[in-house]
């Protein structure tokens, strides 16, 4: 067979290019095709000395660092790729690299991270932090978007199969394009996370400090739980106001960004994961129960696939410092019923074997069974 992976952008070894590794790795006669690749040198390994075919955008002016600037031209940008004589076309989408154009004797199987939440759902909380609500650039910016949402919607029919990073995204994929999808986790290194046993003696929140991920409540809620212990870790542009919320708290340790070695073992000692923000998938919750942590977890998003409710942790329904409170005391109560072994159990299924089975099983199928009729 002849295969093309296709991808936005590359810029970084992030999230969606760990999804791309695991592709060529299932496929490693594949060609690679990406919008523009401006990826360090020392960030190139998972590409396996691959070049990818790039764009136009690739040569356009100041591209190496506003190539997000062009977005109005990635549309346009990814239907210019010629795919004609693939087999097989696989693509990894957040923005438009599910609407590349394939002819009727190639499988197109498009792996979503999400539709574009900021031409959709998240539209005006998007305005609102670019500082676009007003004047000509925020009227623009408005006109763009309308046009996106409408390109997205038109070329969400052009895949064949579907596959969306957990339910809430599958859901998502339903409301804004009306087509089914089926979910395929994305793949977690679990290797370095290994389970533990051990006496578990604080609870721990660990994540990037920005404003979604409302880390603030978790401190303010263990302020109000002087007799357990809570360390935070991570750093951000959030990190004052969790400062503020955590001010005077003798039972909270805010210990920043940490190396690796250090968060393993912060996550093996961790009575439990306590998480507030609502995420697409997770991955930070996967790693937890790799080490046997139980999770105390919003319950909206992605973790209503990683958390098993009242066997590898709880769930609290509302982004507050009083629902944390209850959860963590509800935890408390019953703590002996959630075993280190039950938890390592739960995040196997979202290992890296796990996403390469499901994928190889999913572009072997005959029948495409979520294209919709008509698809062009």
């Amino acid at each position: 067979m002849k295969i093309a992976i296709i991808h936005e952008w590359l810029d970084s070894y992030a999230g969606s290019e760990r999804v791309v590794e695991q592709m060529l790795a299932c496929f490693p006669e594949a060609d690679l095709y990406a919008l523009c690749d401006f990826l360090p040198e020392g960030q190139r390994g998972f590409l396996g000395g691959r070049v990818p075919r790039t764009s136009f955008i690739q040569r356009l002016p100041l591209a190496r660092k506003m190539f997000r600037n062009y977005l109005q031209l990635m549309p346009l940008a990814v239907e210019q790729f010629d795919l004609q004589g693939y087999d097989l076309v696989v693509s990894s989408s957040h923005a438009v690299a599910k609407g590349v154009i394939t002819g009727p004797g190639t499988k197109h199987v498009s792996y979503v991270h999400s539709p574009m939440r900021y031409a959709w759902d998240l539209q005006h909380q998007y305005l609102r932090q670019a500082g676009l609500t007003r004047g000509l650039k925020g009227l623009y910016t408005r006109w763009l978007l309308h046009r996106l949402r409408g390109w997205d919607q038109l070329s969400s029919a052009r895949p064949d199969v579907i596959l969306g990073n957990s339910s809430y995204i599958v859901e998502r994929i339903r409301k804004v394009w009306r087509r089914e999808a089926e979910v395929l986790h994305p793949p977690v290194d679990l290797g370095g996370f290994p389970l533990s046993t051990a006496p578990r003696r604080h609870f721990l929140v660990a994540s990037r400090q920005v404003p979604y991920k409302r880390i603030e409540l978790v401190a303010e809620a263990f302020r109000r739980m002087p007799e357990l212990k809570l360390i935070v870790a991570g750093d951000g542009p959030s990190a004052p106001l969790v400062a503020e919320a955590a001010k005077g708290a003798d039972n909270i340790e805010i210990r920043g960004r940490v190396p690796q070695p250090e968060l393993v073992s912060l996550l093996q000692g961790a009575r439990a994961f306590v998480f507030a923000a609502e995420e697409d998938f997770g991955i930070a919750m996967v790693e937890a129960q790799a080490c046997g942590t139980p999770l105390i977890v919003y319950g909206r998003g992605g973790a209503r696939d990683i958390v098993a409710d009242g066997t590898t942790g709880l769930f609290f329904e509302e982004q507050s410092a009083d629902a944390i409170v209850a959860a963590v005391r509800a935890f408390v109560a019953r703590e002996a019923a959630f075993t280190p072994e039950a938890c390592h159990a739960q995040a196997q299924q979202f290992s890296i074997a796990e996403f390469r089975r499901k994928l190889i099983e999913v572009v072997s199928r005959d029948a495409p069974p979520s294209a919709p009729a008509g698809a062009a």
